[in-house]
C-alpha cells in the first residue's frame, strides 16, 4: 500500500488492457489510464488506446478545464531541449475518506484524488454489536480525528466509503446483517450520509481488500483473482475483468459460508459445517478453550487466547498443533474449490489470522494443490499479505474513489458548459 508522501505520481486503479475496455466512453478509459499511470503523455495514451491524437487532445482539454487532470513538466532526455509535458490526475481535486468497521477497531485514511495518502488513524471499540446510532457515533469520531490529522474540514471531503463485515448491498447501500450492527435490514449509506454530509459508500470488507489490492497493490495489472480474508470470519473478494464481482443480488461470494462438512461444527449463520467454523477466529477460540483446559469462566479475550494458542503450538503442544492443523486442512479445501471454480490468476490471502503460519503452512498449500483438478497447467500461485486493517480501509477509500469519479466524469460536458 502506498504510504503517506511515498510515490507521488506512481499512478492509483487498475492497469485495464485496451481491448477490455471497448465498451467503456472513451472520456472515461482517458481519466482512468492517466490515473493508472500516473503521469503520462498525450501521445502515449493515443497510442495505448488506439485512438487518434485529436481525440485524446480534445478530451484531456476537458478534463484539464474542469480541474480533474493537469499538465506536468518532466525533464528533457539528457537534460536538452524542452522539458516533457504529461498528464496527471490533480491531486487536490478532491479528497475521499475510506473506514473499516469491525468487531474491535475502526480504521480510516484519508486519501486525495491521485490516491496519495494523507492520514490515517484508528479508534479502538467495545466488543459486541452496536446500534446505529452507536456506529454513526463512532464514524463521525474517526472521521473528524482523522480529518483533523490530514488538515482537512470533513465539509471538504468529496465522498465517504464505509466497510463492513456480513451481509452488505452494496447497490442499495443496505447492511442486511453485520456483525458490527444489533440492527439487520440497516439503511447505512444513507444513514451515513445524512450523519457525515458528503456521499457515502458501502460494501463488504472483503470486497474493500480486492479492491485495495485492485487499486494500490498486486491485482493492479490482473484482469481476474482471489482475495480470501481470514479474521473473525471467512470472506473472499473475487476480481473479473478488472471489476468486483458481487452476484446477481450483490450478496456473492460468501466462501466462508460454504460447506465443508455436512452435519458438521456450528457456524454463526447459524447452519453447521461452513467453512467459517473450522478456520475463523471463534472457531479456533471454540477449540482452545478445551485445548488450553479453560472452563468458560476462565476464558480470557478472544485475541489472548488465540495468542496463548499459536505460543502453545509454537511450543510444541500438540492438541493446539492440531487445531491450526485441522483448520489449515479445511482451509486448503475451500482454496481448492476457489480454483476449481474460477481460476484465478492468484489467490492472495489477507487478514489478522494469517499471521498464524499454521494456517498456510507448506504441508497445508500442498494439500490444495492435490485437491485442484489435475489439468497439465501451473496451478495459482498463492501470495500472503498480512497487513493490518489499514489495507480495508484503503479499500474502502478506493471505493469512495471510485464513486466520486464516476459522478464527476458523469458531469464533465455540463461542468465545462458552466
Amino acid at each position: 500500500m502506498r504510504r503517506e508522501g511515498q510515490g507521488e505520481h506512481s499512478g492509483c486503479g487498475p492497469l485495464i488492457t485496451p481491448w477490455s475496455e471497448q465498451m467503456r466512453p472513451l472520456r472515461q478509459q482517458v481519466f482512468e489510464r492517466i490515473r493508472a499511470q500516473g503521469l503520462v503523455p498525450r501521445v502515449q495514451l493515443a497510442k495505448d488506446l488506439g485512438v487518434s491524437p485529436a481525440s485524446v487532445t480534445t478530451i484531456t482539454q476537458e478534463l484539464i478545464e474542469v480541474g480533474l487532470i493537469e499538465e506536468t513538466a518532466t525533464p528533457a532526455a539528457a537534460g536538452r531541449g524542452r522539458p516533457a509535458v504529461a498528464l496527471g490526475v490533480r491531486a487536490g481535486a478532491h479528497v475521499v475518506a475510506g473506514l473499516k468497521l469491525s468487531d474491535r477497531e475502526h480504521t480510516a485514511v484519508i486519501v486525495d484524488f491521485a490516491g496519495n495518502m494523507l492520514a490515517d488513524d484508528a479508534v479502538a471499540r467495545e466488543p459486541g454489536p452496536a446500534t446505529l446510532d452507536e456506529l454513526l457515533d463512532a464514524v463521525e469520531v474517526l472521521l473528524d480525528k482523522v480529518c483533523a490529522k490530514a488538515g482537512v474540514a470533513r465539509s471538504a471531503l468529496s465522498g465517504v466509503g464505509i466497510g463492513v463485515p456480513g451481509f452488505v448491498d452494496h447497490a442499495e447501500g443496505m447492511v442486511h446483517w453485520s456483525s458490527t450492527l444489533v440492527e439487520r435490514e440497516v439503511p447505512l449509506a444513507r444513514a451515513a450520509s445524512l450523519r457525515v454530509g458528503c456521499p457515502v459508500s458501502i460494501d463488504n470488507d472483503a470486497n474493500l481488500v480486492a479492491l485495495a489490492e485492485l487499486w494500490f497493490g498486486a491485482g493492479r495489472a490482473l484482469a481476474d483473482f482471489a482475495v480470501v480474508t481470514i479474521e473473525h470470519g471467512v470472506g473472499m473478494g473475487f476480481v473479473m475483468n478488472h471489476r468486483i464481482y458481487r452476484g446477481a443480488q450483490r450478496l456473492g461470494m460468501e466462501l466462508g459460508h460454504t460447506k465443508v462438512q455436512l452435519d458438521g461444527a456450528l457456524c454463526r449463520c447459524g447452519q453447521r459445517g461452513c467453512l467459517e467454523a473450522y478456520v475463523a477466529d471463534y472457531a479456533l477460540a471454540r477449540e482452545a478453550v478445551t485445548a488450553l483446559n479453560l472452563s468458560h469462566r476462565q476464558s480470557p479475550s478472544m485475541n489472548v487466547l488465540l495468542e496463548s494458542l499459536y505460543q502453545h503450538a509454537k511450543a510444541g503442544n500438540a492438541t493446539a498443533r492440531s487445531i491450526f492443523r485441522r483448520a489449515g486442512r479445511y482451509l486448503a479445501l475451500g482454496l481448492a474449490n476457489v480454483v476449481n471454480l474460477f481460476d484465478p490468476a492468484l489467490i492472495i490471502l489477507s487478514g489478522e489470522r494469517m499471521k498464524y503460519d499454521y494456517l498456510y503452512a507448506a504441508e497445508t498449500l500442498a494439500e490444495m494443490q492435490d485437491l485442484v483438478i489435475n489439468s497439465g497447467r501451473p496451478r495459482p500461485p498463492i501470495e500472503i499479505h498480512a497487513w493490518g486493517d489499514l489495507l480495508w480501509a484503503h479499500g474502502a477509500a478506493a471505493l469512495a474513489l471510485s464513486e466520486v469519479s464516476e459522478r464527476a466524469l458523469g458531469g464533465t460536458r455540463e461542468m465545462a458548459a458552466q
